[in-house]
């Protein structure tokens, strides 16, 4: 068995006690990285509450907004979160994230400067690969920093900042527009109007906070693990290499290094990719969700084919292991249907329910807030503490994130009142979020520790190519496919759309009771797994 109990709670204790400890730095740093993780999803989210503005302004649709909150950001976020993550256990994890902390929040006040669907397009790509350094860094940081048996809480705590920076970007997001547009009604200085004024707003406060990441201390890699860790001697050179692995057309000439059978397969998967993405642009129309998917998709598989051939151990405990795929895939569908919540709830209120924008986006970024810090406080918690009694213990959290929000989705978004849609927003946000914690922990207890970087940016996979990129879009294409012609402009069906995040619990739950099977093994042999892949 992976742990013993004692009948004693003071053997218990004291075995507790002779491991490693957090420090006061410990839990200081954490609140450092608690502080850019609000950063990153305000400036990630706050094109939520401007959405409505946004697509008045340009003329889009809601899939248009889908693709713009979704998969324009997502792809870019997952595919240099790869070569990043790569970086993060190479190289220096402070330095990396202050850069990246700094490129995102240029690129987000940039936006304020957007003039149509391309030029906002290009800003969220430059929003996305900057805030692909944070997770990876924050996340070896974190495991560094924390012994194994609070891991789960430290994680959930900095996940919190997801919830606080989703919340508190609405009220900012209504505030400045409503501010500005009242100061002045046909166009501010630049001829900037409010949305474009609220970008700014959010982007520039993060090149500070750039500088105060800088100061904090670089730990030992694996030092709470007792496993030493050096870092790459050369880490820009791995980092470029990675990097060439995942920009077409590079791709193709990494594929041929490898040999002709690798370069076929390549090519083969690519023009599947290709051609499901021709398929899905006839269906739909919209051209740029599904080119970035597929090159999105087409990368990562590169990237993974890459990683393969050149590092087998880390591939073996990652793309090979059935319990961290799985773990990933089950938690990425619970991120579907949170992303696309935070995403379209605003809009919704807004819309559906004729909420004014500053109450609703009041109500809601607290409601987000609160409900997502409590959740994901009680659940890694509530994770850490399966986790005791049974090594499987925390995917109970993850099926808990899975099946609990159902209902409140069904009652929250069928109802005409404001009260109980406000309080089932609050449930539905609650029981999600406590699922991040329990997954982030087991999807790092299934790798060693200089692999942990590289295993943080393939969990995120999960929670962008799959979460990110298609729940946001996937609301908005069928909230269009549903709608009607108004005055020969369309309108969308939101509530339709929303529910339909429904048929996605399912799927989540069978990956999910696969990884509980699954877990316990693949956690009980990861230096054996890892040396024989080696050797092989």
């Amino acid at each position: 068995m992976a742990e013993t109990t004692s009948d004693s709670p003071s053997a218990g204790a004291e075995a507790a006690d002779a491991g490693p400890r957090a420090t006061g730095y410990s839990w200081y740093v954490l609140g450092v990285l608690v502080v850019v993780y609000i950063l990153n999803f305000i400036d990630r989210q706050i094109i939520s509450i401007l959405a409505v503005d946004i697509k008045a302004d340009l003329g889009l649709t809601d899939s248009d907004m889908g693709f713009l909150g979704g998969a324009a950001f997502a792809v870019f976020y997952a595919l240099f979160g790869i070569p990043l993550g790569r970086l993060a256990d190479n190289w220096s994890r402070v330095k990396l994230l202050s850069i990246g902390l700094a490129l995102w929040s240029t690129m987000t006040a940039l936006s304020g400067f957007a003039y149509n669907k391309l030029t906002l397009t290009f800003a969220r790509m430059g929003v996305g690969i900057g805030e692909a350094t944070a997770s990876p860094t924050a996340y070896s940081l974190i495991s560094d920093y924390f012994p194994k048996r609070q891991k789960a809480t430290a994680l959930a705590i900095y996940s919190s900042g997801l919830y606080i920076g989703g919340g508190v970007s609405l009220f900012i997001g209504a505030s400045i527009v409503e501010a500005w547009n009242a100061a002045h009604p046909g166009g501010g200085p630049l001829g900037l109007v409010g949305w474009q004024a609220a970008f700014l707003a959010v982007g520039v406060p993060g090149l500070l906070v750039a500088l105060w990441v800088a100061t904090l201390r670089e730990p030992v890699r694996g030092a709470m693990d007792g496993i030493a860790s050096p870092s790459s001697p050369s880490p820009f050179r791995e980092f470029g290499k990675d990097l060439s692995m995942i920009v077409p057309p590079l791709t193709l000439w990494g594929a041929w290094k490898r040999g002709p059978a690798a370069l076929a397969i390549n090519i083969g998967f690519a023009t599947a990719v290709a051609s499901f993405a021709w398929w899905m642009i006839a269906l739909t129309a919209n051209e740029a969700q599904w080119i970035a998917v597929a090159v999105g998709y087409y990368a990562v598989f590169s990237w993974a084919s890459t990683l393969r051939a050149h590092d087998p151990a880390t591939f073996r405990l990652i793309w090979g292991t059935p319990a961290f795929v799985c773990t990933t895939l089950g938690y990425g569908l619970v991120a579907l249907a949170a992303y696309a919540l935070a995403f379209w709830s605003p809009p919704y209120a807004e819309i559906v329910l004729g909420l004014p924008k500053q109450e609703l986006a009041f109500i809601l970024g607290a409601n987000g807030a609160l409900s997502g810090f409590i959740g994901v406080i009680l659940g890694g918690r509530a994770a850490d503490a399966l986790r005791a009694r049974n090594p499987a213990g925390r995917v109970l959290m993850i099926l808990f994130g899975v099946v609990a929000p159902v209902i409140p989705i069904w009652i929250g978004y069928t109802t005409s009142s404001t009260t109980l849609f406000y309080a089932m927003n609050f449930l539905a946000g609650m029981f999600g979020a406590a699922a991040l914690g329990a997954a982030a922990a087991t999807t790092q207890d299934l790798v060693l520790p200089r692999m942990r970087g590289t295993a943080t940016a393939a969990f995120f996979l999960g929670t962008t190519l799959i979460g990110l990129s298609f729940g946001p879009y996937m609301v908005g294409q069928i909230s269009d496919l549903a709608g009607t012609m108004v005055d020969g402009k369309p309108v969308g069906d939101l509530r339709t759309g929303i529910l339909s995040l429904i048929a996605v619990a399912p799927v989540a739950v069978a990956l999910l009771l696969y990884a509980y099977r699954a877990v316990p093994k693949a956690e009980a042999t990861i230096a054996e797994r890892a040396e024989a892949a080696t050797a092989g």
